[in-house]
């Protein structure tokens, strides 16, 4: 029997730096189906909030549970940055990567990697260097290279903020089809638009703290404070 590492569980955290607290004191539960869509103003928190949950920045109180152990939550999740990251192989290279790592053999992980070359229209670039690709083509290969090992858990952080059109809505197709998949979906956006569309939940950070969480649809609608409504319509949050 699989086991999801979720549920996530955040109990009394904070993160300082410099002696200043940047996030929380926050409690949260990450359920195991959906899209949690992150907003709020720069600063806010939502970065760290991402990389406190996905293991990347310890919290300095409070603690972060996962179902599973540590280990066996690392192996099932992925993060992918805002700017694009990829090493200096191929394309395909890049993205046997992850498998190779868990011990899938070279053959398997190539034939899965060629179907994820044509998922994202980068079949002809396998054996160039990732570094040729355009941001919008790295951007793709990243979330092939995420979605691969079949995650439990994505986090996203502003994945497409640098990104045209057209490369927004590819990437945003392979959000929902992995939301559709099963995996569960944590993303920060500055983009309204991409909020409404993907959240099923939203989470509203304000000065580092969960100011608000509410479902998608509403959160849009009727917002619960008048800090979330300001945002919503454009004003400068102090």
């Amino acid at each position: 029997m699989v086991v999801s590492i979720l549920p996530l569980n955040l109990a009394n955290v904070a993160v300082e730096k410099s002696g200043k607290v940047i996030l929380g004191p926050a409690s949260w539960t990450l359920s195991s189906s959906g899209c949690t869509i992150v907003m709020g103003p720069n600063g806010a928190g939502k970065t760290t909030l991402l990389r406190l949950m996905h293991g990347l920045q310890k919290p300095t109180v409070g603690t972060v549970t996962w179902q599973t152990s540590f280990k066996t939550a690392s192996d099932k999740q992925s993060f992918i940055f805002q700017t694009p990251v990829v090493m200096r192989r191929s394309v395909l290279e890049n993205l046997i990567f992850p498998l190779r790592v868990r011990g899938i053999p070279k053959s398997a992980a190539i034939e899965e990697a060629s179907i994820w070359l044509k998922a994202v229209g980068l079949e002809s670039f396998e054996h160039k260097p990732a570094s040729v690709l355009s941001g919008g083509e790295k951007q793709k290969l990243a979330v092939a290279r995420a979605l691969i090992i079949k995650p439990d858990v994505l986090f996203l952080d502003e994945p497409t903020t640098n990104l045209d059109g057209a490369s927004t809505q590819a990437i945003e197709n392979l959000i929902q089809t992995a939301i559709s998949g099963g995996t569960r979906i944590v993303m920060a956006t500055h983009d309204m638009g991409q909020a409404r569309r993907l959240a099923s939940e939203v989470v509203f950070l304000l000065r580092g703290e969960i100011h608000e969480f509410t479902d998608g649809e509403l959160f849009f609608i009727e917002p619960k404070t008048p800090e979330a409504k300001s945002f919503l319509q454009g004003d400068i949050l102090l």
